[in-house]
């Protein structure tokens, strides 16, 4: 009996085993994948190729000349900062639109950027024109960032159409001549090319002035229509000026402003991180363009005097006064004109020299 008690408990313990071990054994059930759930975050989840953008910049002056360099810059560094989205076509030497049709073409829609120089247009920009005066710039970085605040203080009305993408000047300009002058007597009947708003000031010290384009200058010199020009001095290198004209004099009379524009309503429909780049690069390439012509004109002075037997004239602290006291004059009555006008002829001048102190120290 004893013995039949210990087989059904055995029996049942077994069957208890066996039942455990089944239950243990189900498969817990996993709810079912849904595909089209994970497609669908995927999509989100991936990036929308972005549309390139394409922006035409066009210059009037050769490849070489040192604003088309400038262009050249502020394209690579705009293309690379936006990872390739801005495309930059570049369109030097007028092969887009010229010198006197720069600004007119850029709100036509020939080119979104446009680079010249407001000079060129008399009247046009009041206020920019002023910096062109001879206003004692040690250099162009100097002068570049002084036209830079300027604008970002003032806002000049003239530029209400447009968004200026950076600015920048040349060089004071250098009288570069056949014959040597030191005096202002040397100047007298002397014919000499300026650009821009250059002339009145030559005229004031009593050469004649000589309207003619860069391209014409080689020629003239070597047919002797004109005796010289006042200019920057990367010029000497640029164009191999050196190799005719023997004397630089040093003194600084006149620099020329550039102004690259966009019009305004292209520059609104342009996405907010590719305004944040052209933003920056504003100051930065004013900068860099003023450092970088600064470095040329130096080389090319250094170039004309070794390899050319170019003789660099000082005037004496006499003759230097007299010059400055004939020009200073013309500097207050454009400012007086600009206050007649209603314009801030005065506040302008006075932070110009503000400002030109600052980045001079």
């Amino acid at each position: 009996m004893k013995s039949l008690n210990w087989m059904v408990l055995i029996i049942l313990s077994l069957a208890l085993v066996l039942g455990f071990a089944v239950l243990g054994c189900t498969p817990t059930a996993t709810p079912p994948v849904d595909e089209t759930d994970e497609d669908v975050e995927e999509e989100v989840e991936e990036e929308i190729p972005r549309e390139t953008i394409t922006l035409k910049y066009a210059f009037f002056a050769p490849p070489a000349t040192f604003p088309a360099v400038q262009m050249e810059e502020w394209a690579k560094r705009v293309e690379e900062r936006t990872d390739g989205w801005v495309q930059v076509e570049t369109y030097p030497g007028s092969t887009l639109l010229g010198a006197m049709n720069m600004y007119e073409g850029v709100l036509e829609g020939v080119a979104e950027i446009g680079l010249t120089c407001p000079s060129y247009f008399p009247g046009s920009f009041p206020l920019i024109e002023l910096v062109d005066y001879p206003l004692d710039f040690p250099n162009a970085e100097v002068a570049s960032m002084v036209l830079w605040d300027l604008v970002q203080e003032f806002q000049p009305e003239e530029l209400k159409d447009y968004k200026v993408i950076t600015l920048f000047t040349t060089e004071p300009s250098f009288i570069q001549s056949k014959d040597r002058v030191a005096s202002l007597g040397d100047l007298r009947g002397m014919e000499l090319r300026a650009a821009g708003s250059g002339a009145p000031f030559l005229g004031a010290l009593g050469a004649t002035q000589v309207s003619m384009g860069q391209g014409e200058v080689g020629e003239a010199l070597q047919t002797g229509v004109i005796d010289g020009y006042a200019s920057s001095r990367e010029v000497l290198f640029d164009f191999k000026y050196a190799e005719i004209v023997k004397y630089v004099t040093d003194y600084p009379i006149f620099q020329i402003s550039f102004a690259a524009l966009m019009d305004i309503e292209v520059w609104n429909a342009l996405p907010q991180e590719v305004k944040d780049v052209i933003d920056e690069l504003g100051p930065e390439m004013a900068r860099w363009t003023g450092q970088y012509l600064d470095g040329h004109c130096i080389k090319a002075v250094e170039w004309a005097v070794a390899e050319e037997g170019v003789e660099v004239v000082t005037l004496s602290e006499a003759e230097k006064a007299r010059w400055d006291a004939v020009l200073q004059p013309l500097v207050d009555d454009a400012v007086a004109k600009l206050d007649a006008r209603g314009l801030p002829g005065t506040a302008f001048i006075t932070r110009l020299y503000e400002l030109k102190d600052k980045y001079s120290n």
